[in-house]
């Protein structure tokens, strides 16, 4: 059995991102026994511009 843990980040900046606390996110996780499965856009902008994600977690249960 899989339990996994999504976790919201939103990308806020008007023109351009750049986006690190993912990775501080990705290695908080892997440190808990958590694998990095992928990321789910939830807020697209009308520019097609990802305004938040999930990033997706799973771990054996």
């Amino acid at each position: 059995m899989k339990k996994y843990e999504y976790v919201r980040i939103k990308i806020s900046k008007v023109f351009g991102s750049k986006l690190d606390e993912h990775r501080k996110l990705i290695n908080e996780y892997a440190k808990k026994g958590y694998r990095f499965v992928g990321y789910l856009p939830t807020i697209i902008s009308d520019y097609g511009k990802f305004k938040e994600i999930d990033l997706v977690f799973e771990i054996d249960c």
